[in-house]
């Protein structure tokens, strides 16, 4: 994808690097290679009414946080349905005279620099999030109980909180249980992590808490040929934080939505995730 041109706030703890994009998000991705196309308007209008009639969802769920998916790829070789996830979050911006405006809807998530094994994080509203030339116009969300909900909403509107767990080197299937690299969806559950658990304030904390509550990682098994063949032609994907034993085999381990909707429900923190089209 071609780089656009966007709103960046730049802050120096934990390297972080939030993004308030104000244009398409063609400079980033969620793990998918680039590819210099233009947008298409119809793919941009289907982008556009799934934006819509996610917000009305949204609104209607009476949430103030979600967990909120999209189908960026096909993974159905993995048998898995969603791509890339992020954590949304409800506002309500002053309107005239002081008086309170209309009730918005912003996602924080994290996405990979083109063509590189970097990554930042960004804060997008619906429009901007669904704007990625989805394999699907459909998307997810599971709504948090209200207790994880009011522990992590105050998170998710501090740019310095939002960081504190954010590694910029990126590969697309981050061992869930290292901190050499870090995947979108690797990402969002750390930070869900310490919003619940204030101790979990370095990455390897927060993923002791993850598998203490009994996170469930997606295993996909691929082929050495297969993982040689990742590994030569993307910048974003490595296998070297992988233990030995599970990398040879062909059981690579990495967080995907599919797990982390299954899990959230499991250990009632959430409930079942809802499709909207």
């Amino acid at each position: 994808m071609s780089r656009a041109s966007v709103a960046q706030a730049r802050l120096t703890l934990g390297a972080l690097a939030l993004v308030l994009a104000a244009a398409l998000p063609t400079a980033a991705n969620a793990g998918r290679n680039c590819e210099a196309r233009p947008p298409q308007p119809a793919a941009v209008q289907r982008s556009f009414t799934l934006a819509d009639h996610a917000a009305q969802a949204l609104e209607a769920s009476g949430a103030q946080v979600v967990v909120l998916a999209r189908a960026g790829q096909d993974l159905s070789a993995y048998h898995l349905r969603w791509s890339h996830l992020g954590l949304a979050y409800r506002e309500v911006p002053a309107g005239p005279e002081g008086q309170p405006g209309r009730a918005v809807w912003r996602v924080a998530h994290k996405l990979n620099a083109c063509g590189t094994a970097q990554a930042d994080l960004y804060r997008q509203g619906l429009a901007e999030f669904f704007l990625d030339d989805m394999f699907e116009y459909a998307a997810a969300y599971a709504v948090p109980t209200a207790e994880v909900q009011a522990r992590l909403l105050p998170l998710l509107r501090d740019n310095l909180q939002l960081g504190t767990l954010h590694t910029r080197a990126y590969s697309m299937v981050a061992y869930p249980w290292a901190q050499q690299y870090q995947q979108s969806n690797q990402w969002a559950m750390e930070t869900l992590a310490l919003s619940q658990e204030p101790a979990a304030a370095t990455r390897e904390r927060a993923q002791a808490w993850l598998r203490l509550k009994g996170y469930e990682p997606t295993v996909l098994h691929l082929s050495a040929f297969a993982r040689l063949g990742a590994r030569v032609s993307a910048a974003n994907v490595s296998f070297d934080d992988h233990p030995n034993e599970k990398r040879y085999a062909g059981r690579i381990e990495t967080v995907t939505v599919d797990s982390v909707f299954d899990w959230m429900q499991r250990a009632g923190l959430a409930a079942a995730p809802q499709v909207v089209r």
